[in-house]
């Protein structure tokens, strides 16, 4: 059964990404004229959000960004795609965390620079509790980590779906994921003691997330849950850039399961993991993290 436009709320990082798209990445010494250049809004909870958004959803991203002209264009930008922006920081006068990106034109393989959530630890704020209970799903990138499990507690309580895109394992994220309903991570998301995506299935499993899977890139995502196992095949296309690529993923997932009613089942994970991989698959046919919802 389908319900209304679903809501959700996305705890995270938030970024100005600078996208460069170069024959090459630079040597030492070495300066390049870019073929062309994206400057937006980013981070993998916000464009998550973003993705959210663009489907039919609407978004609210609790992050850090600040009053700094910088961070000005960064909230501006996001408004302007629908995404209600919830801002911890807004008093700072320190510039938003920037993103420095180089995307090889021939494969489109990126390389990524960035400080990340080090400039703010973000305490809970007094309405956490009213911003999750608004969502039907609560989504995740581990960053702000204090700030993460506290929604997730939240979210817990009020019986609101939690989803966790795994980038890579950060400090805190034991403590979150016994909080998490779906992990989705990346092949670099290696908890302890683990080096194969089954390891990474059989950890978050036995800490407690009840469906988990690893994407491989253009290979398949394997997954696992109380009904089963399986792999879900991604959609081959042309791949022109996939800066963004697994934040449009969960972004689309987190659509598929706030649409979603009732108890997930195999059947049901597979279907959203499927229409998740479709999306970031189109999103990955073009350069940067804008054109695709121009094209779709």
């Amino acid at each position: 059964m389908e319900k209304g436009r679903p809501t959700g709320l996305f705890v995270g990082l938030c970024t100005l990404d600078v996208i460069q798209l170069v024959d090459h990445a630079p040597g030492a010494n070495e300066k390049l004229t870019a073929q062309d250049q994206v400057v937006a809004a980013g981070g993998p909870a916000a464009n998550a959000a973003i993705a959210f958004s663009h489907l039919g959803g609407a978004a609210t991203l609790l992050t850090a960004i600040g009053a700094h002209a910088l961070g000005v264009g960064v909230a501006a930008d996001l408004n302007a795609l629908g995404v209600t922006v919830s801002d911890l920081a807004a008093d700072s006068a320190q510039p938003p965390a920037v993103s420095s990106v180089l995307v090889t034109a021939s494969t489109g393989e990126r390389a990524v620079a960035s400080t990340n959530a080090t400039a703010h630890r973000l305490a809970p704020p007094d309405d956490l509790d009213a911003l999750v209970a608004a969502c039907d799903v609560v989504e995740f990138d581990g960053h702000h980590m204090e700030l993460a499990v506290a929604a997730a507690r939240s979210a817990r309580a009020l019986g609101r779906k939690t989803l966790l895109d795994g980038g890579s394992w950060k400090s805190g994220t034991q403590d979150l994921l016994p909080l998490i309903d779906v992990a989705v991570c990346s092949a670099d998301f290696h908890p302890p003691g683990t080096s194969t995506p089954a390891d990474t299935l059989r950890f978050l499993r036995d800490h407690g997330v009840v469906w988990s899977a690893v994407s491989g890139g253009a290979g398949p995502i394997v997954w696992t849950g109380p009904g089963g196992e399986g792999a879900v095949d991604v959609p081959s296309v042309k791949v022109v850039d996939t800066v963004g690529a697994g934040d449009v993923l969960h972004g689309a997932l987190a659509h598929q399961l706030a649409l979603s009613e009732g108890q997930l089942t195999s059947k049901g994970f597979v279907e959203a993991l499927s229409g998740a991989a479709l999306v970031a698959s189109r999103a990955c046919a073009s350069f940067g993290t804008r054109a695709w919802l121009r094209e779709d």
